[in-house]
């Protein structure tokens, strides 16, 4: 299940599938997986009872993802060629996601200052556009606490990336969950579209940013400061 996990599914359904196992009878493990701390599970934001599953420790993930795949070859001492074949792999399974988790603990580190707001609960989520029958992954979404009689405030909606630059086709991607979450309900009239880049941004996006506080740029800089 760890293994699962650790190639991309993260669902129930997904890890069911893969360990060749109905949904109903992996309940038990994971719960166990949960307990022992090895595995988070963690709600979409924007589908009540959807839950993602992610290994808590990168290092697991690397065993799960590259080395126990490969364990004949390292044994007999071929890492460096073990390495060349799987690297886009590791930054794929193992370097992405990780830098998700870490930028989702970067937007819940400040007080009020960074979106203009509490940021009472963050985590990943998936946006349904009907119109374009596609969904819009959002990885980073930070959300106000509920107010009584209320719609439900967005403070931020990110996309995170590892291993690319950052442009201004991304950042369209969160206006349109923007203005598809306005129209669920939500109060999305101050959210701040944040790109979280390991890689940078184009300098249209810089200039784009500049020019409006509704748009953030976090570098590796500003991620790992004091």
């Amino acid at each position: 299940m760890l293994a699962a996990i650790a190639s991309g599914n993260t669902t129930n359904g997904g890890i069911a599938n893969y360990v060749g196992r109905r949904s109903d009878q992996i309940t038990h493990p994971l719960k166990v997986l949960e307990d022992c701390a090895l595995v988070a599970r963690e709600p979409g934001l924007f589908r009540s009872g959807r839950f993602r599953y992610r290994i808590v420790e990168p290092l697991i993930t690397f065993y799960e993802a590259i080395m126990r795949r490969r364990w004949p070859e390292l044994e007999i001492h071929r890492a460096e060629r073990v390495w060349g074949s799987v690297r886009q792999t590791f930054l794929a399974q193992v370097v992405g996601p990780h830098f998700k988790s870490l930028c989702r603990d970067f937007a819940l580190r400040p007080g009020e200052t960074l979106y203009g707001g509490f940021s009472a609960e963050v985590g990943s989520g998936v946006v349904g556009d009907p119109a374009k029958r596609t969904q819009i992954e959002i990885d980073v979404a930070v959300l106000a606490g509920q107010e009584p009689g209320l719609p439900r405030k967005i403070l931020s909606l990110g996309e995170v990336k590892w291993g690319e630059v950052i442009s201004h086709h991304h950042l369209e991607r969160l206006a349109r969950a923007r203005t598809l979450l306005d129209k669920k309900g939500y109060d999305t009239r101050d959210t701040v579209l944040t790109c979280y880049g390991g890689c940078g941004f184009t300098g249209e996006l810089t200039t784009a940013a500049d020019a409006d506080s509704r748009i953030m740029l976090v570098g590796l800089d500003r991620l790992y400061q004091g």
